[in-house]
């Protein structure tokens, strides 16, 4: 990936691999629009260890995210598993390290969506999606979901909703991603893809 290609930000915390795969799916539909490229990012979890001493690349997994990478990205895919209705709190820390951007309005006019996973089928998946939401809102950027044009989002019996991809990933072995929230996963990310590069002319 060269420096000067635009690229969706996909950015998410994944304590179970769920969102992690998500966030994979997403990027497979960020690069079917020709010229745009995913950049897979997460963020640190939050310990007793301080930030200092933990590794600085996560031994597995995507590489942890900047405030550069954000800062420069054409559009924005944010990821994170539930938590009572709400993003977890390593996805919550990054934004709240982001003021610096918003002051500047670096991120204001570029497409912005939300996706996450949850344990039981109504945990809180929509609550999630549209408290994630919020933030992007604050930086400006414009909200991207998932219209009814898609089928899989009427025919689908796990997850996904109009505010954005979500997966029903099971309360006890967790459950693999459906055929249909692959397909919504994908369709999101070229959806922000086409997005970014619409805004952005």
């Amino acid at each position: 990936m060269s420096n000067t290609s635009p690229y969706v930000l996909v950015l998410y915390y994944s304590r179970n691999g769920q969102t992690a795969e998500m966030a994979t799916q997403i990027g497979r539909g960020v690069a079917r629009v020709d010229g745009m490229e995913a950049k897979i990012r997460t963020v640190p979890p939050i310990s007793p260890d301080t930030v200092a001493s933990l590794p600085p690349v996560p031994e597995t997994g995507a590489p942890y995210a900047t405030s550069e990478e954000l800062a420069n990205c054409a559009g924005l895919a944010l990821g994170s598993p539930t938590r009572f209705g709400n993003m977890a709190a390593p996805l919550k820390y990054f934004l709240d390290s982001t003021g610096d951007l918003w002051l500047n309005g670096k991120l204001a006019g570029k497409p912005g969506g939300a996706f996450t996973s949850t344990g039981s089928l109504h945990g809180g998946q929509e609550a999630t999606l549209l408290t994630m939401m919020l933030p992007l809102l604050h930086h400006g950027m414009v909200l991207c979901g998932l219209p009814y044009s898609e089928s899989a989002l009427s025919e689908t019996t796990t997850g996904g909703t109009p505010y954005g991809p979500s997966h029903w990933a099971g309360t006890g072995a967790k459950l693999p991603l459906s055929a249909h929230e692959k397909a919504l996963c994908q369709s999101f990310g070229e959806r922000i893809s086409r997005l970014a590069q619409k805004l952005a002319d």
